[in-house]
């Protein structure tokens, strides 16, 4: 869709007659899969809105992430992929892909390197189609990014490079996600818990989707939690279905600590989150969300390093062993001691908040 069209003159050896079409980019992102990853995403769209005037985005995402993607205003709509996570689904791409044509879309960016992923903007017929190079995508893509991981250090990194016109041998500067919080919906959600909204609350993330060499033991978020109950806080415990059990075993008998997992949706999450004063989080997608409502974040880290996924806030306080077998990437530690973890103990996180909120 054309804007306007303005007529420029050049001086010069070859004078010429310039004219420039000022077009606005209608630009479809494939996201990625994981709640974390999602968030970090928003980066790439906040850069892409830098880069142009006033582009239209729309995120392909599974379902389940629609709640996040609506809270980032710089995204038109998002667009919800009704596949389980790994289903190759060909059928399915070719035809939301065949049902965007009408859109128009003038170029797409696939942020997973599968080709699977790659499929959908294909079959949209989107003229120009970024991505990394990877799983034989050839044809599918039409700007294949060669992934230079000595450059691109952090997954944001390497998000936001796609939005530029072509890989740099710098890290492009990113930044900070921040999603949008419905005050009024987090007023009826403090209502409808019946939590008290006067007495200060530090939210707690103690899950990890990807596996316990990623999760700071239970028994000491619960001790954490009795101390800072004792100094006049509440704790807000956030979760999954799946963490209901665990968010039980810190509470342990407790007052004034609040299991919600498996009591917020996505978005009522962000909306409590935004109401504490900080988050303690392993690192996960949880984490994220928490600093991209604009939390001070203690992020505590076992298998993985904050130098690839750091939570994207200024306010971040990062907690690691840098043991000598750390980062290992495992979801379970190899040898089997989980020391990155253990020996990381809840005085030392209790020393950290107080830094925080004094």
């Amino acid at each position: 869709m054309i804007k306007n069209v303005s007529l420029r003159f050049a001086s010069g050896n070859d004078s010429y007659l310039q004219l420039e079409l000022f077009m606005t980019e209608r630009i479809l992102v494939v996201g990625p899969s994981w709640v974390g990853d999602m968030v970090m995403a928003q980066s790439l769209y906040i850069k892409l809105h830098q880069r142009f005037e006033n582009p239209l985005i729309d995120v392909v995402a599974p379902q389940w992430s629609l709640p996040i993607v609506a809270r980032m205003p710089e995204v038109q709509s998002g667009i919800g992929l009704p596949l389980s996570h790994g289903e190759f689904g060909f059928s399915t791409r070719r035809e939301i892909g065949t049902s965007l044509r009408d859109h128009r879309y003038t170029r797409a960016i696939i942020l997973p390197r599968s080709w699977k992923t790659a499929l959908l903007p294909f079959f949209a017929g989107i003229p120009q189609r970024t991505g990394y190079r990877g799983e034989m995508r050839f044809g599918l893509l039409n700007d294949i990014r060669i992934l230079d991981k000595s450059v691109l250090t952090q997954t944001v990194q390497r998000y936001v490079s796609l939005g530029l016109t072509e890989n740099s041998p710098q890290p492009p500067e990113t930044p900070n996600p921040r999603l949008r919080v419905d005050l009024e919906n987090q007023r009826r959600i403090l209502k409808n818990l019946a939590l008290d909204s006067d007495r200060p609350a530090i939210g707690f993330m103690p899950g990890a989707e990807y596996g316990p060499a990623k999760q700071w033991p239970a028994e000491y978020f619960s001790s954490l939690a009795g101390d800072l109950v004792k100094q006049g806080f509440q704790v807000w415990i956030f979760g999954s279905e799946k963490e209901k059990s665990l968010g039980e075993e810190i509470v342990a008998g407790q007052t004034e600590i609040h299991n919600l997992c498996g009591k917020t949706s996505l978005e009522d999450a962000i909306d409590l989150m935004a109401a504490t004063r900080l988050a303690v989080s392993n690192d996960s997608g949880l984490m994220h969300v928490a600093a991209a409502v604009g939390i001070p974040v203690v992020a505590i880290y076992g298998s993985s390093s904050a130098d690839f996924t750091p939570p994207l806030t200024d306010k971040k306080y990062i907690l690691s062993r840098k043991l000598e077998c750390a980062p290992c990437f495992e979801r379970r530690c190899p040898l089997g001691h989980y020391r990155c973890l253990k020996e990381l103990h809840p005085a030392q996180v209790f020393d950290t908040i107080s830094t925080i909120v004094d």
